[in-house]
């Protein structure tokens, strides 16, 4: 077996404590159910924050009030490995004073202790401001007064009985065994964010964001040739309750023959099934042969290349340098937004974010800023049109409406520029995986997400699938295996020849999008349709042992 994946499964709980995916206290399942503070009881707690914060001195001030809840299953084969239920609840106050910023954030939520806690962040921000060189230009924002906004679920995910989550991973794995797996990890991560906003603007905002991702890992063996195979679920993670998980939401099969389309319902179980059989057609499947190749990458291929080659490149904070952890700045330098032509992508290409878009994972009614959420062209007809901003940016960029783009994974982080949703546009005519397949003469169909690398700047890059099908003539003939595809993010994005219609439009995307030092977590979706980008370089990933 992978000796790598089990221990990054099986640990799992124990390192998403450690990385901070999952904070405050140990809870039992009943508990995520209990309700949280009253709205009422939050704003006047919000108000002394600000009334103690503007009494020290702060211009501006926000508070946020959170509580966070997580249930996790992790599971093995026919056994159990891990079930996490986390809450963590407590207040972060931000401010600027003396033009520059501070903040501070406390658990501990009497009147006392927030009063203490707002004093300190204005202490925080004039210490700071010694060694300010500009002062802090927020774009101006309307308080929005009293509102609120919550994920439009149908099932709560914590209302759903440990024993039915438990039994549909064991049928899970049970069936994955069945079809000829030979190990099966299967996991279930459930979110809940329940978020108060108020500001110095006259903003009072809560809401209630749900999220939620069924995902696992079938490996196959072959004893006898001393090998083994995997693949990964098909699923999404999705801005979506419990109904998920209902099953396929159209009776559409791919191109494949077999259902394995998923929109905003999923059957883990067959999916499971599909991935056994996929795993053991791996173990025979040919090897790549080394060349140039036109790519048909399915959205669960897609999503991931959107997310590193777009979606990160295009933070204001990385072009302007002042975010460079977890692979660096980027290459989309200002000059090149300034001079109104660069060719990003051929001019099929538009790339839209995206922070209001049903189901995705991005989604809600206003940032961490107060921010009413919206979208807007990040890349039309190919050419680079603009970035994504926060309200302390936007005056960079000539603007005077922030974007909404400011995000804070927990109340004891402070918010800063996350992605939004990152999506490529379909193509306006009726068109097909199936036409696209029978229009490519020598190609590779590509599913589901691999292994991926990209350098400093987000331009050099290479990503692989889990599913690859060699395309001949306009017909798939058989499976390869050992593929990976490699260019830079202009080279690909300007080699993209044909996007599918809306019908096959999906979200992709990620629960765990890690930026920032110290580091935080996101999750944000990308939605395309399968998009064919010719002449790319493919190698064989294959090796010799």
């Amino acid at each position: 077996m992978n000796r790598r994946k089990f221990v990054q499964l099986s640990g799992m709980g124990a390192a998403l404590f450690s990385s901070g995916l999952v904070q405050g206290k140990i809870i039992s399942a009943e508990d995520l159910l209990a309700p949280g503070m009253d709205v009422a009881v939050k704003k006047k707690l919000a108000d002394v924050a600000l009334n103690a914060a503007k009494s020290k001195g702060a211009t501006y001030a926000d508070v946020r009030i959170g509580r966070y809840l997580r249930q996790y299953f992790f599971t093995k084969e026919m056994r159990v490995e891990n079930i996490v239920n986390s809450e963590s609840y407590g207040l972060g106050i931000r401010v600027i004073s003396n033009g520059t910023w501070g903040f501070c954030a406390t658990n501990d939520l009497s009147v006392d202790s927030i009063a203490k806690c707002a004093a300190t962040a204005v202490a925080i921000a004039k210490a700071n401001s010694e060694m300010q060189e500009e002062p802090v230009i927020l774009a101006p924002q309307k308080g929005v007064g009293i509102q609120s906004w919550k994920t439009p679920i149908t099932k709560n995910a914590f209302t759903i009985p440990v024993k039915e989550k438990i039994d549909l991973l064991m049928k899970v794995n049970g069936e994955a065994i069945k079809n000829g797996a030979t190990f099966v990890n299967s996991n279930l991560f459930f979110i809940n964010e329940q978020k108060y906003f108020a500001s110095t603007d006259g903003s009072y905002i809560d809401q209630d964001v749900h999220r939620m991702w069924p995902t696992f890992t079938v490996t196959a063996v072959d004893k006898k040739a001393g090998k083994f195979k995997t693949r990964d679920a098909l699923s999404a993670p999705i801005g979506m309750g419990y109904e998920y998980l209902d099953g396929l939401s159209s009776e559409k099969k791919s191109i494949l023959g077999k259902p394995t389309v998923y929109r905003f319902s999923y059957d883990m179980v067959e999916d499971a099934i599909l991935a056994a059989q996929q795993a053991q057609e791996k173990l025979s499947a040919k090897s790549v042969v080394a060349g140039k190749y036109d790519m048909i990458l399915d959205p669960s291929n897609l999503g991931l290349t959107i997310h590193e080659s777009v979606g990160h490149p295009l933070e204001l904070d990385r072009v302007l340098g002042y975010e460079a952890n977890l692979a660096g700045t980027s290459f989309a330098t200002m000059e090149k937004w300034e001079s109104k032509n660069f060719q990003y992508g051929s001019k099929i290409v538009n790339f839209i974010a995206d922070k209001t878009q049903p189901n995705s994972m991005a989604a809600v009614g206003y940032d961490d800023e107060g921010v009413p959420c919206k979208n807007w062209n990040l890349i039309k007809d190919g050419i680079l049109v603009n970035y994504q901003a926060t309200r302390d940016q936007v005056h960079i960029l000539g603007e005077k409406e922030s974007q909404g783009c400011s995000f804070a994974d927990s109340w004891d982080s402070i918010q800063f520029q996350r992605m939004p949703n990152v999506s490529l546009q379909s193509g306006t005519e009726k068109y097909s995986v199936a036409d696209m397949i029978k229009d490519t003469e020598k190609g590779i169909y590509i599913l589901g997400r691999g292994s991926s690398s990209i350098d400093q700047q987000r331009y050099n890059f290479q990503f692989s699938g889990q599913l690859f099908y060699e395309v001949k003539n306009g017909e798939i003939v058989g499976m390869l295996d050992n593929a990976a595809y490699q260019s830079n993010s202009q080279e690909f994005w300007n080699s993209c020849t044909k996007i599918c219609d809306k019908d096959d439009y999906r979200l992709f995307g990620t629960l765990f999008d890690g930026k920032g030092q110290p580091g935080q977590s996101s999750a944000v979706s990308h939605g395309c349709s399968t998009s064919r980008f010719n002449g790319v370089n493919v190698i064989n990933t294959g090796r010799k042992i």
